[in-house]
């Protein structure tokens, strides 16, 4: 359960594995970008040209759920070894994106709508 472990304890736990293996001079802004890019296009083909039924299938599937989760796992690997590396304060980030999203996609202009703020 995510209930495990915060955000924090999950930087830790990353900054440790990375610094057992003596990765920092590789975890520079832009590589650790390009991990993150790279493992959400690997998480991305789990899905791509697949219906949403489809989709569904995959995840209900045990096999192909442990596949999807290890790619989730991957890209949360490199946001929270970003994050830690360069003292990003993940928590307040969600907030304060959420606290500008609410402005920008108000409940009464949003909800059921699948668009783009400018195009409220």
């Amino acid at each position: 359960m995510d209930e495990r472990a915060s955000v924090a304890q999950l930087k830790e736990t990353v900054r440790a594995f990375c610094e057992e293996r003596e990765w920092d001079p590789f975890h520079n802004p832009k590589d650790l970008a390009i991990g993150i890019i790279t493992e959400a296009a690997e998480f991305l083909e789990h899905f791509r040209f697949r219906s949403a039924e489809e989709c569904e299938s995959a995840l209900a599937d045990p096999t192909e759920r442990l596949a999807i989760e290890s790619e989730l796992a991957d890209v949360l690997f490199f946001v929270f070894r970003f994050a830690g590396k360069f003292h990003v304060d993940l928590s307040e980030a969600v907030e304060r994106k959420l606290a500008l999203n609410a402005q920008r996609y108000p409940v009464a202009k949003a909800r059921g709508r699948r668009c783009k703020y400018t195009e409220l």
